[in-house]
């Protein structure tokens, strides 16, 4: 399992290399500069502003210097916020992001488990088809249009819920955790009904039904070690998901989180900002699909098997 651990730990390096290479010289390749949009700014102020934060240098120069700083874990100071650096903004904006994510997941892993296993244990019948048309619906709707039907609904209209902030008044955290949440858990629950048909057809489950075990029994003891191996390999990368696509939701519901950071890092041309939060999030990816394979081996007898055969 460690060896397994260290390939694919190995394999991921120059996926992140080719991640800030490609998002350095395109983020520079975009029209303007992170001091294009001021107003009446002289030409000397400009050009000092651009030699403070090495931008008259030549490109090929930028990129060593940047990847010089990355070495010694420095994502840079950011062009828009004076005085900062982007390893401050993140540490401030990703304790509101990462409460956001986890709350995200843990809705969308009980509502998705429990109907998916709920409508794989009785397939091609009333509770089957309902669970699943519901997670259609949340898989073609796209939370930047849930948000504000919700936002309107919910907090506008019925005036249930607070529509904006996060833990400053109660129930501000219900929103953004729905909103975010339910796409997720529309995954899942089709996750969890497909591996579960698929589980409760395997020979092992006719033998413990031929011995009288008792339903509860097959279902919580034998199918859902099995059944579960799809939707723990999708946990890793959505929990990745969760962090990296709450920037839509953190901007509709006006949250301080890192989401609101990088939207505005990229109105503003940021470099930095931008460059920062993209490395750090395809780190998370990375990391979050390594713990991920890492289960599924554990769990799988077969894909053990697989990994030793082609060690």
């Amino acid at each position: 399992m460690f060896y397994f651990a260290l390939r694919r730990l190995i394999q991921s390096v120059p996926v992140l290399i080719i991640v800030i290479t490609a998002t350095f010289f395109l983020v520079r390749a975009a029209p303007g500069g992170p001091f294009s949009a001021e107003k009446n700014v002289p030409p000397e102020v400009v050009k000092a502003l651009e030699a403070q934060y090495k931008l008259d240098q030549p490109i090929w120069q930028q990129y060593t210097s940047y990847i010089n700083d990355l070495i010694h874990g420095q994502f840079g100071p950011s062009f828009r916020y004076p005085g900062r650096t982007v390893n401050e903004l993140i540490e401030a904006g990703l304790p509101v992001t990462a409460e956001l994510a986890l709350y995200a997941m843990l809705l969308a892993v009980f509502f998705g488990v429990s109907s998916g296993v709920y409508a794989g244990l009785r397939p091609n019948s009333i509770h089957d088809y309902l669970p699943m048309s519901l997670s259609m619906i949340g898989i073609c709707v796209p939370s930047f249009l849930m948000g504000p039907l919700m936002v309107l609904f919910f907090g506008i209209y019925m005036e249930w819920l607070p529509i904006s902030g996060w833990g400053n008044t109660p129930g501000d955290k219900i929103l953004p955790t729905i909103t975010l949440g339910l796409g997720y858990a529309a995954f899942i629950s089709r996750l969890s009904r497909g591996g579960i048909l698929e589980v409760m057809s395997k020979d092992y489950i006719r033998t413990a039904r031929a011995k009288g075990l008792p339903a509860r029994v097959i279902v919580f003891k034998h199918a859902l070690r099995g059944g579960l191996i799809p939707v723990v390999a999708f946990l890793g990368p959505a929990f990745a998901g969760l962090l990296s696509g709450s920037f839509v939701v953190e901007t509709i519901c006006q949250m301080p989180g890192l989401g609101r950071f990088y939207v505005q890092a990229a109105f503003n041309r940021d470099y930095t900002m931008i460059l920062g939060t993209t490395i750090f999030f395809s780190t998370l990816i990375i990391m979050f699909n390594l713990l991920s394979d890492i289960v599924s081996v554990w769990l799988d007898p077969k894909l053990r098997d697989q990994y030793r055969h082609n060690k």
